[in-house]
């Protein structure tokens, strides 16, 4: 079955690839399998797109999808969305600003719910983007769940990595300095039509000056189209580098090992949850104190973790007959 769907994803079947998505989502030994069948050849260009909300993300990502489909490209977008306390989907899917795109074939469109993972991703998201790679889709695009200052996890995935600003938000650009404002390749301070554009611009470069790649801010107005031209050659300049060299994709691959790397161990720990009530009572009974009983809980998880590591080598070597 696996066999089977790695082959229509990666002959480009989209109705495949939502199925394959879905799998890596809900997670279990299938995904690992499908992954590694999948053999994603590493040539998409991963552009993340961050900021606040309300600073006009989906609309600018709206935009960009289409200036690289004329210029032909497949183009792939992730959104993570908050999620739905009651169905514990995506609340507000963003797939509804793209409508523009509904019924372009060579663009697809994936909202996934965050499901409480921090950093502004999904747990998924790194194996998403590996699976629209083997399904031949040229651009990836993912845009985050917009939390604020900590929304930052996106840099570990993406090539280039669009910070979006607007007008108005002085006093907390300052206050992300720690944060957002540091992970940049691009700044992007949207909504240029709304009166303070020009002083966010300055204040943007203020903070960004002493940066060692002194990243481009520009205004861009993704209502109007302003700015999206020098948007657009800025993420070019980047998306060369990326085709000529491997230090970008060495940052990608390195981030997504990080990303599913935590998962792992985050599902590992979660399973291990169960023994806290036992340990909590062997606690108030004197038996152990709170560190000894929360060193005993993880090493619980890091068995389960290395047992599953374990199981996977195991279904590996006796489908090579090893």
């Amino acid at each position: 079955m696996s066999s089977r769907l790695a082959s229509e994803i990666r002959g480009g079947d989209r109705r495949a690839l939502a199925k394959g998505i879905t799998l890596v989502e809900n997670g279990g030994p299938g995904a690992a399998v499908l992954l590694r069948l999948s053999k994603p050849p590493r040539r998409a260009f991963i552009v993340g797109v961050t900021g606040p909300p309300g600073t006009g993300k989906s609309s600018l990502v709206d935009r960009l999808v289409g200036i690289y489909r004329k210029e032909g490209l497949k183009v792939g977008v992730v959104a993570v969305d908050p999620t739905s306390p009651i169905t514990g989907g995506a609340l507000l899917g963003d797939r509804i600003r793209m409508t523009d795109h509904a019924q372009d074939k060579g663009v697809y469109i994936r909202s996934m719910a965050s499901r409480g993972w921090s950093g502004g991703l999904s747990k998924a998201t790194a194996q998403v983007v590996q699976l629209m790679d083997a399904a031949g889709y040229d651009v990836v695009i993912v845009e985050t769940v917009g939390i604020g200052q900590s929304d930052i996890e996106v840099v570990r995935v993406a090539h280039a990595v669009l910070v979006v600003l607007m007008p108005g938000m002085g006093d907390d650009v300052q206050v992300s300095k720690a944060g957002l404002m540091e992970i940049g390749d691009v700044y992007v301070v949207n909504k240029a039509d709304i009166e303070g554009a020009d002083s966010m611009v300055v204040s943007v470069l203020g903070i960004t000056r002493g940066m060692p790649k002194s990243p481009p801010v520009l205004k861009v107005s993704a209502l109007s189209g302003e700015g999206l031209e020098k948007l657009h050659s800025a993420l070019e300049q980047i998306r060369d580098s990326f085709e000529k060299g491997n230090s970008l994709k060495l940052r990608s691959l390195s981030g997504m090992i990080t990303e599913t790397a935590r998962g792992m161990t985050m599902e590992s720990f979660t399973s291990a949850v169960s023994k806290a009530d036992k340990l909590a009572e062997a606690v108030l009974g004197d038996e152990l104190t709170v560190e000894e009983a929360a060193a005993h809980l993880r090493a619980l998880a890091t068995s389960r973790s290395e047992a599953d590591t374990s199981g996977r080598r195991g279904r590996r070597r006796s489908r090579r007959g090893v």
